[in-house]
């Protein structure tokens, strides 16, 4: 299933992106998403920057069907790549989200740009559940708490910039 979602900031490209690669910001948006435990990696080069975060999340809000393949608990891993900047600062990229141990995945594009007086970022992918007869349910289940987490990433972000 087709995704998009587009997260707006109250700052300049390059504040918001010295957000994003900072490990405290991460480690924020990790414990607002209500993960029992989590990780963050940033590793910056060439301009550009790798974040890998990690989060443990529980299960209980999932349908019965998704719980079966998940268990009590879910670990997520996103991984975002940033290119360098071009110079009006803005910058594209790659998004990955992989639900460990279920066959679901979120695999897209980044793009962070100046909006007006602020920032927006977009992200553009495929949401997909590869499992025989349920995956566009699970598609379907997924879906909202991936809108939700991008929500809270927008909040603390909002109140971090501010």
């Amino acid at each position: 299933m087709k995704f998009t979602a587009d997260i707006r900031y109250e700052a300049a490209p390059a504040d918001v992106f010295a957000m994003l690669t900072t490990s405290d910001f991460q480690r924020q948006v990790c414990d607002a998403t209500g993960a029992i435990d989590s990780s963050v990696d940033v590793e910056e080069a060439g301009g550009g920057a790798t974040i890998t975060t990690t989060r443990t999340l529980p299960a209980d809000d999932l349908p019965d069907f998704v719980r079966r393949f998940v268990g009590s608990t879910l670990q997520v891993m996103r991984v975002d790549h940033w290119g360098a900047a071009d110079a009006t600062g803005a910058r594209s990229g790659t998004v990955v989200v992989e639900i460990k141990g279920a066959p679901v995945r979120l695999t897209g594009t980044l793009a962070l740009a100046a909006d007006g007086s602020g920032t927006a970022e977009r992200v553009d992918g495929d949401l997909k559940a590869s499992i025989p007869l349920v995956g566009g349910k699970v598609e379907k289940a997924a879906e909202p708490a991936i809108r939700s987490a991008i929500a809270k990433e927008q909040e603390i972000g909002n109140e971090w910039l501010g």
